[in-house]
């Protein structure tokens, strides 16, 4: 059960920015969240290069949220991967929204709506979702006991929980192992966080790291990948 918006702790500012009364954190840049998610998280993996003509892609996520870098990662694989082509997307997360929250959250991005429309058809917050090109899998909980459980592996990474200063649970160097672990040789990542702790947790768990360009007031990003593939 997705909960009411007490039990997640949301306030909305600005007309439709959800933000995070536990955490003290918007789910997404109040600049522009789908440019931030684009440019973070699509670009910050080369996903534009690596969908294109692909027949099956493997993306994983820390923080479902809104659904934003779903449906970024959804609308890119429709416009890239080979006709008939699946996305596989597995996300984690322990306090889903409603369809109704989700809804109000995404609709600054009209480009998305038709996507957006399909996924909250079926939201049940959290489970399994086939969708026109890809399938969903949201796994609900707390991912320092959902994720070493899980039998996949990534050829991408979206880590994209709330702040670490707000939220350090999801950037625990025992979790940022496991994301190492779950990430297929040659595989990816990226964050918006450039924390020092972050990339020297992702650095200890076997990654190679780089500094990035932010989005908009943020100066820096972090991007990796895992050797080998």
């Amino acid at each position: 059960m997705a909960g009411d918006a007490s039990e997640r702790g949301i306030e909305w500012r600005d007309g439709n920015l959800p933000v995070s009364t536990r955490f003290g954190d918007p789910y997404y840049s109040a600049d522009d969240g789908l440019a931030e998610t684009r440019h973070v998280f699509l670009a910050g993996n080369d996903l534009a290069r690596r969908f294109s003509g692909a027949a099956g892609f493997a993306v994983a996520e820390l923080g479902f949220g809104t659904g934003l870098g779903f449906l970024a990662a959804w609308a890119l694989w429709r416009e890239r991967a080979a006709p008939g082509a699946e996305l596989a997307f597995t996300s984690f997360e322990i306090a889903p929204l409603a369809a109704t929250e989700m809804a109000r959250a995404l609709a600054p991005w009209p480009e998305l709506a038709p996507l957006a429309a399909e996924l909250l058809a079926g939201w049940r917050g959290g489970g399994s979702l086939a969708l026109p090109g890809a399938r969903l899998e949201v796994i609900l909980g707390d991912a320092r006991e959902t994720l070493p459980r899980w039998g996949g592996r990534a050829e991408a990474w979206f880590l994209d929980g709330f702040a670490p200063a707000r939220n350090p649970e999801l950037w625990e160097p025992a979790l940022l192992a496991e994301v190492f672990a779950h990430t297929a040789p040659g595989g990816s990542l990226a964050t918006y966080s450039a924390a020092g702790h972050v990339r020297r947790g992702l650095q200890a768990a076997g990654f190679r790291m780089a500094k990035r360009p932010g989005y908009g007031r943020k100066r820096e990003m972090l991007a990796g990948s895992r050797p080998g593939g």
